[in-house]
């Protein structure tokens, strides 16, 4: 939203100290408010509800102050009877009504979400409302109402309560009775309308009211991550290293057409960058810069050659070097997973493509314990000396140094989220005995796994911060991907 979105319960003063009671002629409505306003007629008149549309201080458009002085209106009611105001409310200061936060409130939630947002007020009337964009900024809203969440009885006993005395009830049970009882399918029909109409008026891209959406879910996901990590590394004790281990969990999925796995550990990965680098915006997008090159890096194969890979990075670190807030990179950076994972993806094109299928699935099942190279093959349908050569080919990596990547990724994870000890994640992993554990474990993370435990899963601190991409890939060729840790 723009400098000028509304704010829960502003008064919206001029920045004199006096409200503004936006009296007709005071100041030119913007014309797509203006234009909401003839959609919102059409809307009222097809559906029965009622509505309005707000500025961006979130107060209806002068335009509709007299139908809304209607006094059948209950918000109007409120404003008369629950504003308890020293001196009578003059009838145009709608900043009186006692719901003004909350309808700010929700408009505010709506246009983080990108859709509709359906609340109810005291009295027990429903509301619906959504926001009207123009050039990628908050310009206004719709907001609709016509329905009571509750039995209509129970709404007119509110009412009068508010009045304390106040009140004739003829007069507000003819009132509520304007306002029948609707159910949640047929609100949440009416506000899938509003929402269209907004979106109609909201002169931006086709899917930005999506975007706004698909932005808040992995907000969402990510504020989970950052509560589980708050649980495990409180502040002030030792924070976690950059989770390379997360890279190369992403890595493995994508290259098994894995992509549910893949945002998953995507959004394990950003939620250690998020918080282990607070207001560090630009370090974060540097990671995530890295990253991208990693990814297109692996995207190499035979169908996808170096110039085209070039092109593609090229415009993939375009986008992380535009994004200018962290809900535009988490969205950039999942957006370039989806679109890189076809690449990635080993087994698109390959002559034994269900072969290695067979044999990841086997692999992932039983890497924790000890498997031969043998049964990994018969499991594939192919000779042994066959698929080890295949693997390597079309995997980037030996057999051996795969199932170990595996093994130490598990025990990264037993040693940082559990208290076994080092034989017991050891032999849960694979490993022959504990010594050979510590051995492997230190050639891919650098560090002991006592250490590792200790600094709460963080890296040995000579780790190269600007090529640990190149490194990576590099440890490809030699089967020990953790050389370059």
């Amino acid at each position: 939203m723009s400098s000028n979105t509304i704010r829960n319960g502003d008064r919206s003063t001029n920045g004199q100290g006096k409200h503004n009671a936006l009296k007709p002629g005071t100041h030119k409505t913007p014309a797509v408010l203006l234009r909401a306003l003839k959609v919102l007629r059409i809307y009222t008149g097809a559906t029965g509800a009622k509505g309005c549309v707000l500025e961006q201080n979130g107060l209806p458009i002068p335009e509709m102050m007299e139908e809304l002085l209607d006094d059948r209106n209950p918000c109007l009611f409120c404003i008369r009877h629950r504003s308890r105001a020293e001196q009578p409310v003059a009838p145009r200061d709608f900043t009186a009504s006692p719901c003004h936060g909350l309808h700010c409130d929700a408009v505010k939630k709506a246009s983080h979400y990108g859709g509709s947002y359906i609340y109810i007020c005291e009295a027990g009337l429903m509301f619906w409302t959504c926001p009207v964009v123009r050039n990628g900024e908050f310009s206004g809203a719709l907001i609709a109402s016509g329905f009571t969440g509750i039995d209509v009885e129970e709404s007119i006993r509110i009412m009068l309560s508010f009045a304390e005395g106040g009140a004739d009830a003829e007069q507000v049970r003819a009132m509520m009775t304007a306002f029948p009882h609707a159910g949640a399918d047929r609100v949440r029909a009416l506000a899938d309308i509003l929402l269209t109409c907004a979106q109609s008026l909201s002169e931006a891209g086709e899917d930005y009211h999506e975007t706004l959406r698909r932005r808040a879910m992995q907000q969402a996901v990510i504020s989970e991550q950052l509560a589980l990590l708050r649980r495990q590394y409180p502040e002030g004790g030792p924070m976690p290293g950059y989770p390379l281990d997360k890279e190369r969990l992403l890595l493995s999925a994508l290259r098994r057409g894995d992509n549910e796995t893949g945002r998953k550990v995507l959004n394990e990965l950003l939620g250690v960058l998020f918080y282990t680098n607070p207001d560090e915006f630009n370090y974060i997008r540097f990671r995530a810069l890295e990253l991208v090159v990693l990814l297109s890096r692996t995207a190499v194969s035979p169908g996808f050659g170096e110039s085209a890979m070039l092109e593609t990075n090229n415009r993939y670190l375009k986008q992380i070097q535009e994004v200018e807030n962290i809900g535009e990179l988490t969205d950039a950076l999942h957006a370039i997973v989806e679109n890189m994972a076809g690449q990635i993806f080993s087994f698109q094109g390959v002559r034994h493509a269900a072969a290695l299928q067979k044999a990841e699935r086997f692999i992932h099942e039983n890497f924790t314990r000890k498997i031969s190279l043998g049964e990994i093959a018969e499991n594939s349908g192919l000779s042994a000396p066959y698929f080890s050569t295949i693997f390597r080919e079309e995997m980037g990596e030996n057999l051996s140094s795969y199932l170990n990547r595996l093994r130490v990724e598990k025990a990264g994870r037993l040693l940082t989220e559990t208290n076994l000890n080092l034989a017991d994640i050891a032999g849960s992993c694979g490993f022959e005995d504990q010594s050979w554990f510590s051995k492997i474990f230190k050639s891919f993370t650098g560090t002991s796994p006592g250490k590792y435990r200790n600094q709460g899963g963080s890296r040995n601190t000579g780790v190269s911060e600007n090529s640990f991409a190149e490194d990576l890939r590099a440890g490809e060729g030699n089967g020990d991907r953790g050389n370059g840790d």
